[in-house]
């Protein structure tokens, strides 16, 4: 069971990495075109495009932390997974008030998936 829940762990973490490679590049693109389109004023634009990109760095470290975390329980180290159980409870959090206030728009899972993933793996049975 271990070695199941490492598991769990890196593929939660390589979900973060993958969104926030996507949030960064294919989401800007899209709010910066539809910010434009509303003929948003130039200085909003660049406040919105700081905030937007830090949240894409802050979702490539939380993949990375879970990476690393992972990989060495994977390889027997002793480790502590309360920094997953952090990271997986800010996904699981703001996923499920996403997906409640967007009146349930699927896109928000791209957080509450793997934000569960980390904290099944991080918080299920001890083991033995």
């Amino acid at each position: 069971m271990p070695r199941f829940r490492s598991i769990l762990g890196l593929v939660a973490g390589a979900t973060m990495i993958l969104s926030s490679v996507a949030h960064s590049v294919v989401g800007w693109k899209q709010l910066k075109a539809a910010l434009v389109q509303a003929q948003a004023p130039a200085d909003l634009i660049t406040a919105l495009a700081m905030g937007w990109h830090f949240a894409g760095v802050a979702m490539l470290g939380f993949g990375f932390i879970l990476m690393a975390l992972f990989t060495h329980r994977l390889r027997g180290s002793a480790v502590s997974l309360r920094p997953a159980i952090v990271i997986g409870t800010i996904y699981v959090v703001y996923g499920a008030w996403a997906l409640a206030e967007s009146r349930l728009d699927p896109f928000f899972l791209v957080f509450l998936v793997p934000g569960a993933l980390a904290l099944i793996a991080s918080i299920a049975r001890r083991d033995r």
